[in-house]
Order: C-alpha cells, then structure tokens, then sequence
C-alpha cells in the first residue's frame, strides 16, 4: 500500500459555480493566473466549489481530506460577510434524493477576517477529516453578501489537502 499524507489538488476557478452577479473570466490581477470576475454590485451570491478528490469503494483508501483553502481577491470594498460551508454529498440509488450532510470545519481567518478588500486565503480545516467513499462527494458553498457600495470579487482558486492511500 502506498501513502502519502502531505497531497494537495488544485481546484481551478473554471469549476466553480456562481449564482447570482454577473461573473466573466478575467486574467487575474498577477500575470499568467485566470479568475472568476464578479463586477460592481450590490447582491448576495453563492459559489458552489466541487473539490476534486480521488474517492474509493474500499475503506480507508483514497482520499483522508483534512483541509480546504479558497484564494479570492475583495478589490474595490469589502463583503458583509463570506460565508462558507464544507457539504458531503452522499450518492443514491436510482430514485432516491442523495443526502447532504454538513461537516464540521473550523475557519482561518475568522469570519471578520475575511470580508475585508484584499487578497485572501479562507482556510477550512475539517473537525473530522474523512475518507471518501466511491459514492460521496465534497461541495463547499460560499456565500457572499456584497454591499450597497458594492465589492468587485475574482475567484481565483481553491485547494484540497489530503492523505492518499493506494
């Protein structure tokens, strides 16, 4: 059996999902990076962001995700608040609804921390880490509140931190 307990998986701004806004693909503000660009708006939009972890049918192998970190830049003004939230979507049978169950994570910086207009690393650390089975996955939801003098916001990124076992 092979582990590695220090893996990473770039998740690119090309798979997010954004409701609400009006989003483009922009070059990023440093040279040779890409960004989901959110104009000037006052809204409140919600990112869905799929981390594209190897999963497996057999117990304790694949992916032991332990940490999620998200890259975005606040441009012009701050949030009123960014929120995030860590789902396991579990699959089911043909016909059934799959179930979504929140994970407990804790969050760096704190949530004051990371509404201001900067560049900023969310880091989500699971309470539990897990192994993914074949039949789960991991969406984490994003919300954002943007203001009456409004926010410009470029996704830029998020990251998976995990143990592979094979």
């Amino acid at each position: 059996m092979i582990k590695d307990t220090a893996m990473s998986q770039y998740v690119p701004p090309t798979l997010f999902h954004c409701v609400v806004g009006t989003w483009t693909w922009t070059a990023g503000a440093v040279a040779g990076t890409i960004a989901k660009h959110r104009a000037t708006a006052a809204d409140t939009t919600v990112i869905t962001i799929p981390i594209t972890v190897p999963s497996n049918s057999v117990a304790l192998k694949g992916a032991y995700l332990k940490s999620i970190e998200i890259d975005y830049d606040q441009i012009t003004h701050h949030s009123d608040s960014v929120t995030p939230l860590v789902n396991k979507v579990t699959r089911s049978a043909n016909g059934s609804p799959p179930v979504v169950a929140a994970q407990a994570f804790t969050q760096s910086p704190d949530a004051a921390g990371s509404i201001t207009a900067d560049q900023h690393k969310l880091v989500l650390t699971i309470t539990t880490p897990f192994w993914l089975l074949n039949t789960e996955y991991v969406l984490v939801e994003l919300t954002m509140v943007h203001p009456a003098d409004a926010a410009t916001t470029n996704l830029l990124a998020a990251v998976a931190n995990f143990n592979l076992a094979l």
